[in-house]
């Protein structure tokens, strides 16, 4: 690791449990991570920072790196501890060993078709499988996979959904629907229906699948349970950007979720404190309705 890269690690970690807010004015990151956890009277009480070297380039007296860095917060709240941990890649640029830059790398945005913003209302008929939605299965796959990708399945650039898609699968959710990729939800080698890796696409087919995997939509997050489903709408533009699986909760009962593109785990489900974050945001809350329940409580 890059000398500059190392001592610049080590002042993050301290900014991240500095009691001055001064300290951290030059580091939003921490900055918005301390905000929102003081809000939720929680606090970091310890941080580790490790980070890899993605790419190199030497140009004369300019060096310009990319590199992934692997947060770890200790996080205390009413008496009681839980660990936070994220991904995040940036690039910092050196003139003569001297940092002159450094700054996030934020994930594309997936490009879609206005098609494939839109899922296929169910045919009117009753075809719910008899399954019964295996809550621990899910939220087991998503530890495992929450910061990296399983060769199982296709990955994406950005694979927020895919991620969610293959949670929702390993706790024993029914695909259906191929080969249309506008109807249902499933996966089949390397082609997909929309629902599948499309944040807007698996929102809208939550609120609306009669059969196979249904959810409830529920007005607040504190009704979730292990296992369901946030949708997010950064930009409050109607067209949701991002999802996540809710696998634990605060000392208040809030959820924790984990999610992929923006590599997190046990992150607090408001996402405040992300550089995706805008105060326009909106939120969907899905709980995953097991095959013969019924959709209305």
């Amino acid at each position: 690791m890059h000398k500059s890269l190392q001592r610049l690690f080590d002042e993050r970690v301290e900014q991240f449990v500095s009691k001055n807010k001064s300290d951290v004015s030059n580091y939003s990151k921490a900055d918005r991570k301390i905000e929102s956890f003081a809000k939720r009277s929680a606090e970091i009480v310890k941080v580790k920072a490790r980070g890899n070297i993605i790419e190199n380039i030497v140009d004369e007296d300019f060096q310009t790196i990319t590199y992934q860095v692997h947060y770890q917060y200790l996080i205390k709240q009413k008496g009681t501890l839980y660990q936070e941990e994220e991904m995040e890649v940036r690039m910092a640029k050196f003139y003569k060993n001297d940092l002159i830059m450094d700054k996030e790398i934020k994930p594309l945005k997936m490009k879609v078709n206005e098609s494939e913003l839109f899922v296929e209302a169910d045919a009117d008929r009753d075809e719910r499988k008899s399954y019964q939605y295996n809550r621990l299965k899910a939220v087991q796959y998503a530890e495992r996979w929450w910061n990296t990708y399983n060769p199982a399945f296709i990955k994406f650039e950005n694979n927020c959904t895919n991620f969610i898609s293959q949670c929702l699968y390993a706790g024993g959710a029914p695909t259906r629907g191929y080969p249309n990729r506008g109807t249902g939800w499933w996966l089949q080698n390397k082609n997909y229906s929309y629902s599948w890796a499309v944040a807007h696409s698996l929102r809208l087919f939550l609120a609306n699948s009669k059969t196979g995997l249904r959810a409830r939509e529920v007005s607040s997050p504190d009704q979730l349970l292990l296992g369901d489903v946030i949708c997010y709408d950064f930009e409050g533009d109607g067209r949701f950007d991002h999802n996540t699986i809710v696998t634990g909760k605060d000392a208040y009962g809030m959820p924790l979720v984990n999610a992929n593109t923006y590599n997190s785990r046990m992150r607090y489900w408001e996402y405040e404190d992300s550089s995706a974050y805008t105060p326009n945001i909106k939120y969907k809350f899905f709980t995953i309705v097991d095959g013969r329940e019924s959709l209305y409580g």
